[in-house]
């Protein structure tokens, strides 16, 4: 088995990254020699077998149309099978180059100007953009911040589940920032509020690969048959393999009725997965395993490092637990900043480009987000700058 060196410093700047554009850094973040630790994609290689398939495809050098080959759709089934045990049909799945535009085509299929759509903040910030983009009104069930960790607010979603303008929920699983893995009881409590309300359940599971024992991924279909005739399940090997720039997502939809008039969109926007975004899904799902196992276990020894770093020289930052995701969500609320004040530490004295907690919606005020899918050496040195900065 092939041993994947994940301490191996890379150089992206002049790869088209955006996350790594001297641009795009000095345009948002105030400086071009920023270190990037924002945006969810990682400073690792691919897995070696998606990298072998995608040069002997280019070797072809033909690049025309692509399409869902039942490899394509066959590779996502075996991998929901073998990872969380739950049988789909390479039938359910649609095609969208992403799952941001994919949420974009479900809210214009599924909502009119004025409904609502449920998210539970702080959230993944393009949520919130996606729903008034749309014309329809974020219906908001903020997490609930106790000792013990983020909960949800089932009273409240209830209440909100009961407007007959409430439409869809966009359930985030698991939650990107705030780390949480939901529990089959808590997701069995969001089912059962949203098929007595009617409202659709869409269940962002990019991040659903990415978990650290003892917690454990539930796809929210597999919970019970209702369940499943009441969702869309997004999934994308992107997050797991850091393959974002392929653009591809597979979308699970098990009820035919809800299937037929998104696929009625999509269909008339003619999408299908390009030819290297093909052969990287297939390498991936059914030879990308072993590398998922090393790098979980390198991002589990990187949480380790943050936690350490900080109980030992920023005690008043706290790591809020983190289950899944490689997305550190840090509370800065000790500290006494406002949001202006901790965003010019972090962007002009540290220089490091983060994501402000304040973005992610109500309950993200004094928080950062961090990317810790880098090496160590990385790692480090951002810590290091943020330490700087608080007691310069």
């Amino acid at each position: 088995m092939t041993t994947y060196n994940f301490d191996e410093i890379i150089d992206r700047r002049e790869t088209d990254s955006i996350k790594w554009s001297r641009k795009y850094l000095q345009e948002n973040f105030g400086d071009e020699d920023s270190l990037p630790m924002w945006i969810a994609d990682m400073d690792f290689k691919v897995p070696q077998p998606i990298i072998d398939a995608m040069i002997k495809r280019a070797q072809h050098g033909i690049f025309g149309y692509g399409h869902k080959s039942d490899a394509f759709l066959e590779a996502a089934v075996h991998w929901q099978q073998k990872r969380n045990g739950w049988s789909i049909q390479k039938e359910w799945i649609l095609f969208t180059p992403g799952i941001i535009p994919a949420l974009n085509f479900i809210v214009e299929t599924f909502c009119r100007p004025g409904d609502k759509v449920i998210l539970q903040s702080p959230v993944y910030y393009p949520f919130a953009k996606i729903i008034t983009n749309n014309g329809c009104q974020i219906a908001n069930n903020p997490l609930v911040l106790t000792d013990d960790g983020y909960k949800m607010n089932f009273e409240q979603l209830e209440k909100i589940a009961e407007d007959s303008r409430t439409k869809l929920m966009f359930l985030c699983s698991p939650h990107n920032p705030v780390g949480r893995v939901w529990s089959y009881d808590e997701l069995k409590r969001v089912g059962e509020i949203c098929l007595k309300h009617n409202v659709l359940v869409i269940s962002d599971e990019i991040h659903s690969d990415l978990i650290y024992p003892p917690h454990r991924h539930i796809p929210f279909a597999s919970i019970s048959e209702d369940f499943k005739m009441n969702s869309i399940v997004c999934t994308s090997p992107s997050k797991t393999f850091n393959l974002a720039g392929l653009h591809i997502s597979n979308i699970i939809i098990p009820n035919q009725t809800i299937r037929d008039e998104l696929n009625h969109k999509l269909t008339a926007i003619d999408i299908d997965p390009g030819v290297f975004a093909s052969v990287a899904q297939i390498a991936a799902y059914h030879d990308g395993e072993a590398w998922l196992e090393q790098l979980l276990r390198y991002l589990q020894a990187n949480l380790a490092f943050i936690e350490k770093f900080l109980r030992e020289r920023m005690p008043k930052v706290k790591l809020m637990p983190t289950e899944g995701t490689y997305l550190a969500w840090l509370d800065f609320r000790a500290l006494g900043y406002t949001d202006s004040e901790l965003q010019q530490l972090m962007q002009k004295n540290a220089k490091i480009a983060l994501d402000d907690g304040y973005i992610f919606g109500s309950g993200g005020e004094n928080f950062q987000r961090l990317n810790f899918a880098c090496p160590r050496e990385t790692l480090a040195k951002a810590l290091e700058r943020i330490e700087k900065s608080l007691n310069g």
